[in-house]
């Protein structure tokens, strides 16, 4: 069996798509070079990003099923869980074999499992836009998240929509990167700015007028925990600021 190692990019896995089909490779699978291993049998061939072979591929895609249907192929790859891109290319070629839409056909495994991952990233998308408290620090809004899959680039258009008049900045804790918007573009950087790393005061009087406002609208009889943990799950809280004290 041969494996075929692209970049980690999104681009990169449909280069590699691309050259399965370029080079009608049939018994072979697709991994990430930075996670891939070198195996005793088989090779390991690395795929260089060419984003002419990236676009077809995304395009063909797009064209031969519907708009969620593409939406569902992205969240599965941004889902990283271990070796999606083997269901993910068994999806694309089935799409490619076929004359009509597929995307809803859940008797074939690999339709049904994309959405089923598109669904698991999906609801840790929309906690992520409920859960993230912004902190000033300086002239800068930030935040810190640690999400289960990588949503970062779901839900940076939301925040833009959200605070289009102010400079914020979201960082992954898990991935190592971030999502800066400057009052007109998203930017992915892959260092914290130096403005959070200042103004210590401005922020903790911003956590505390945060935490007041939950406390001056909780009302205590009506506290439900149970359901309560339900929707806020206990490993978001470190990243809430009306869970922390005063």
């Amino acid at each position: 069996m041969s494996t075929l190692e692209y970049d980690g990019s999104f681009e990169g896995f449909l280069t590699a798509i691309f050259d399965c089909y370029a080079q009608k490779k049939t018994d072979v699978r697709i991994r990430n070079a930075c996670a891939s291993t070198t195996t005793l049998f088989g090779t390991n061939i690395r795929v260089r990003t060419d984003t002419e072979k990236s676009n077809r591929v995304w395009e063909g895609l797009k064209k031969r099923t519907t708009k969620e249907a593409a939406r569902q192929f992205y969240c599965n790859f941004l889902s990283e869980l271990p070796d999606f891109e083997d269901h993910l290319l068994e999806y694309a070629r089935y799409v490619f074999a076929s004359r009509e839409d597929v995307s809803r056909d859940f008797s074939h495994p690999a339709v049904l499992r994309t959405a089923q991952v598109a669904r698991m990233v999906g609801r840790e998308k929309h906690r992520m836009e409920a859960f993230v408290r912004f902190q000033l620090s300086g002239e800068i809004y930030h935040a810190s998240i640690h999400p289960d899959y990588n949503v970062l680039p779901l839900i940076g258009p939301h925040f833009k929509s959200r605070y289009a008049d102010q400079r914020w900045f979201i960082w992954d804790e898990a991935r190592h990167y971030g999502l800066l918007y400057d009052l007109e573009h998203l930017q992915v950087v892959h260092e914290t700015p130096e403005e959070t790393q200042a103004d210590t005061a401005r922020t903790s009087d911003y956590a505390r007028l945060w935490k007041t406002y939950f406390q001056s609208t909780n009302i205590t009889e009506r506290r439900n925990m149970k359901l309560h943990v339900q929707h806020v799950p206990y490993r978001y809280w470190k990243y809430l600021c009306e869970k922390q004290p005063l």
